[in-house]
């Protein structure tokens, strides 16, 4: 449960990060910005340094550790973009061009 809280927090901060218009005017222009698995991977860093101000989740402080659910957040706010969108879930028809 530890773990789908923290990748949860992680996909929420990394969409605000990403995509938050109060971020428009401050945020770089560089691609790296505006991506969520880059962000992803940095947010799941941040969030493992402040697991232990937190009883949402605690994780061991290794740097092994930190690099796996860096890891994990980086691909799970990927998925998560991919699923999720503004309008809801993401469905297109495998093959239709018009999707």
């Amino acid at each position: 449960m530890q773990l789908i809280l923290f990748l949860l927090s992680c996909f929420g901060l990394t969409q605000i990060l990403v995509y938050g218009k109060i971020f428009d005017k401050v945020r770089p222009s560089h691609h790296f910005f505006h991506c969520s698995m880059c962000i992803g991977f940095h947010v799941g860093w941040f969030l493992w340094l402040l697991n232990g101000f937190t009883e949402l989740f605690t994780f061991d402080y290794s740097l092994v550790t930190a690099f796996v659910l860096s890891c994990a957040s980086s691909g799970a706010s990927y998925v998560m973009n991919m699923v999720f969108g503004d309008e809801g879930l993401n469905i297109k028809i495998w093959g239709d061009k018009n999707a």
